[in-house]
């Protein structure tokens, strides 16, 4: 069928003491149909799990269900689909009608809420930059448990789901800034590495997370001269020491932010999703001090702006100019490479969903699994991250309490 690297790709990540604990299943577990439907959201090409991902599944006892088209964009057709075991749902009320489990990429859209039925599970992003009232309201109206590819935690305080999608957003940042500084996307000219004799452009890079790690190895890569500024003294230390010095750091105050910005061909927003933005590091004025034809690459735009200036774009539309300044604010960058990303996705995905068949109930799923316990955010009816009930004033509960009022010890 083609998919046999990828295969192997999964099998590599998942290791040798989770494909044992498959084989070693209890009888009794939970009588899983997960749904995978096509993409609604405004250019999201990806799929939440390719075929060779729907094959792993089917093979260890959970009933896939894709919606006709939902790989289109990254070449995976419904053959594929179907070799690989899945069941093609033509509709979209087929798929959500007959699964318990719906697992996808974007959150989901107001067309979609409709199609939910009480009780279900739904695995996908939540976006907080662009979070919705109407969709947690469904959620808790509908008894649905809802977990958030940001908030899966592993028990070291990994993020898995978010730095997989970061370090494809992060090289990207870098080939998306290239071109933009291109004079015929109305850039300043300025070939990002230069060549003998001719300086390269200057790249600051707002964060030292995942996003900012990858753009910058890109960046240092081609050439460029980096600048990676945060507010943790530690995390630009170990920048320091991973590039052996090869870039310069600095805190992330209001002072180093503005002479940055005045010497800076490109600045690109990195701010971890850890990170609560009560407003933009980067004012209007200080954009306004930019060079002419420099190149913002916001890709905290999702979790809430990095720069004064940003706001929503899309692929189809992906930049405007303010203040002689191009701004390039898509949220979803990794959909520009929707097959990578999505290769990408099912293998940091797979070794969470096949939690699932080793339990009963979807309490129980929750009980034994820290990580998806961390991730949940709507349960029995209740918000269950404080930072969404004060985005949206929804009751909030803790999720270890209202699993513990079921009568069971945590593990």
């Amino acid at each position: 069928m083609g998919y046999s690297s990828d295969l192997e790709s999964i099998e590599y990540e998942l290791g040798a003491k989770t494909l044992e604990r498959w084989l070693l299943k209890p009888e009794k577990t939970m009588n899983i149909v997960m749904g995978i439907p096509k993409e609604r959201t405004q250019d999201e090409r990806r799929v939440a799990i390719s075929p060779a991902g729907a094959q792993i599944l089917s093979e260890n006892g959970i009933r896939i269900m894709v919606e006709a088209g939902a790989g289109r964009f990254c070449n995976f057709t419904d053959q594929d689909y179907a070799e690989a075991g899945a069941q093609v749902a033509e509709t979209p009320e087929k798929l959500y009608g007959e699964s318990n489990v719906i697992v996808k990429v974007a959150p989901p859209r107001p067309e979609e809420l409709p199609l939910f039925m009480p009780g279900q599970m739904l695995i996908s992003a939540l976006h907080l930059g662009t979070l919705s009232e109407n969709l947690i309201k469904t959620l808790i109206d509908k008894n649905i448990t809802a977990l958030a590819f940001e908030f899966i935690e592993t028990r070291d305080g990994e993020l898995p789901i978010v730095r997989t999608l970061s370090e494809i957003a992060g090289s990207l940042a870098i080939q998306t800034a290239a071109k933009y500084l291109e004079t015929g996307y109305g850039g300043s000219g300025i070939l990002l590495g230069g060549i003998a004799g001719v300086p390269p452009a200057h790249i600051t890079i707002i964060g030292a997370g995942t996003v900012g790690l990858f753009a910058a190895q890109d960046a240092l890569g081609l050439g460029a001269q980096v600048t990676v500024i945060d507010k943790e003294i530690n995390r630009l230390r170990r920048f320091e020491a991973f590039f052996n010095r090869h870039l310069v750091t600095a805190i992330a105050n209001d002072h180093y932010i503005a002479e940055l910005a005045r010497m800076s061909d490109v600045m690109i927003g990195a701010l971890s999703p850890k990170q609560k933005v009560q407003k933009p590091p980067v004012s209007e004025a200080v954009v306004k001090t930019m060079k002419p034809g420099s190149v913002i690459v916001d890709v905290s735009i999702d979790q809430g702006a990095c720069f004064a200036t940003s706001r929503h774009t899309s692929h189809t539309n992906p930049i405007y100019v303010k203040h002689g300044v191009t701004h390039y604010c898509v949220p979803n960058i990794p959909s520009a490479v929707a097959k990578t990303a999505s290769f990408a996705l099912t293998n940091t995905l797979l070794p969470f969903l096949l939690k699932m068949t080793e339990h009963e109930t979807i309490s129980d799923i929750l009980w034994k699994s820290h990580s998806l316990r961390k991730g949940t955010y709507v349960y029995k009816g209740y918000i269950t991250r404080k930072i969404l009930s004060e985005l949206t004033l929804f009751p909030y509960r803790e999720i270890d309490m209202l699993l513990a009022s079921s009568g069971r010890a945590m593990p």
